[in-house]
């Protein structure tokens, strides 16, 4: 099964009876409902319960949301107008598909007198299953949502209710859009933490070869001392980490078909059981590189699944190394699409073994793929100072794996104290 989903659902009177059964299809799959009505065939109104549902989703407490009425088109049309959603009303899986393809439509409406239950297990299902990734779709959704930020005003042009002034912002802003090539809100690029937060994000990486036991005492030591959030260790050091940080708040992660993810999907799975059962939190598996630029996709499925469902198993979490520096953009976004298709929690960089390691424009990129289904992502490889690590974090990472975090966080707090005022206070 694919992540587990929050989903809203709500109709109207004459959709209650096929929103029951949507209910008993979602909840079969994993996901987590929330019912926003109706809860019976009396007589309502759509346009609340349309309202109820995309205000759920807008205000990210859902990732998506389905609507039935009776035609499926006036719940679209009172979705819509809720900032943030998009809503679309299908009829069929072409359709689906097309909404979150090209669209990243948000909202599902459907129409109980045009579509049988039968008819509707499969359109959610690829509604649920579909991601907008193409670079040139999500530019043009950009626009949708700054169309939708607009404020009206006098001046009607092509039907539009904007002024001159606000179509000359628009316009400037998909010049930026097309220039970038990126929809990355203003405030990332100047998103800061403090040192206490970075530590947060920190794996505390040790997997060279040579390592001893004492640089895996010194390891653990290190991460306890500063508060990281965890250490990132070979498969053979996993049980000495684990008794290291035990009752310190610091997990245990571990690599799997490390660092060249040649191995056989079986393989995987054993080594990520073993270490769970050890007593690891979190394990980063590297991709099958060589299947993935072969084009062959149900191999690499195969080989994410089984990795992420042994972590679900064994109540760990699963990351997906991708060694961008091997991929095309191409090869980059198709791996980031099969690792959320296989239900992995997070996608990472590098090994930091291979010809190099994480870029700011990865890392974008990443981001920006594995958003409909709020995967992390995780910088790895050639992170060696506090400039490098924040450089990742503006660019969309939520971990960052390095084995120079002491030194990094020393930089950041340094950092801190040049920008501080004689009574401890920020300038």
């Amino acid at each position: 099964m694919s992540k587990a989903l929050r989903i809203a659902v709500g109709s109207d009177h004459g959709g209650f009876e096929l929103k029951t059964h949507i209910v008993s299809h979602l909840t079969a799959l994993g996901h987590s409902v929330e019912d926003c009505g109706t809860h019976s065939k009396d007589a309502v109104d759509y346009p609340r319960f349309a309202a109820a549902v995309a205000g759920r989703v807008a205000s990210g407490a859902c990732d998506f949301g389905i609507v039935v009425d009776g035609a499926g088109i006036g719940s679209a049309m009172t979705a819509n107008k809720v900032r943030g959603v998009r809503a679309a009303a299908c009829y069929n899986e072409a359709l689906a598909r097309n909404s979150r393809e090209h669209n990243d439509a948000n909202v599902l409406t459907l129409g109980a007198g045009q579509t049988t239950i039968d008819q509707a297990r499969p359109i959610i299902d690829v509604f649920l299953g579909t991601a907008c990734t193409e670079e040139r779709h999500r530019r043009r959704v950009g626009m949708i949502m700054d169309v939708e930020g607009a404020p009206a005003g006098k001046d009607r042009e092509v039907g539009l209710d904007i002024s001159s002034e606000d179509i000359a912002k628009i316009t400037e802003r998909v010049k930026q859009l097309l220039e970038t090539g990126t929809a990355r809100p203003a405030a990332a690029a100047t998103r800061s933490v403090t040192p206490e937060q970075l530590a947060k994000m920190i794996d505390h990486t040790l997997l060279k070869p040579e390592a001893s036991s004492a640089d895996i005492q010194k390891l653990c030591e290190e991460a306890v001392k500063h508060g990281f959030f965890s250490v990132c260790v070979n498969p053979s050091n996993v049980k000495q980490a684990v008794a290291l940080v035990r009752g310190s708040g610091v997990k245990v992660c571990c690599v799997v078909g490390f660092p060249l993810g040649a191995q056989a999907p079986e393989i995987k799975v054993l080594e990520a059981r073993k270490a769970l059962r050890e007593g690891a939190k979190e394990i980063d598996m590297v991709i099958n590189i060589g299947a993935l630029k072969s084009k062959e996709d149900a191999l690499v499925l195969k080989d994410i699944r089984g990795v992420a469902e042994a972590c679900r198993e064994g109540r760990g979490l699963s990351k997906v190394i991708l060694e961008t520096s091997l991929l095309t953009y191409e090869e980059k976004v198709r791996a980031c699409e099969l690792s959320m298709k296989a239900g992995a929690d997070f996608v990472k960089t590098s090994t930091g073994f291979s010809t190099g390691g994480a870029t700011a424009e990865d890392i974008a990129l990443m981001a920006r793929t594995v958003a409909p289904r709020k995967l992390g992502v995780k910088a790895s490889g050639g992170i060696r100072s506090y400039g490098d690590a924040l450089k990742m974090i503006q660019a969309g990472a939520t971990r960052v794996g390095c084995s120079s975090s002491v030194k990094i966080l020393e930089e950041a707090r340094m950092g801190i104290r040049a920008t501080s005022k004689p009574d401890g206070k920020q300038y």
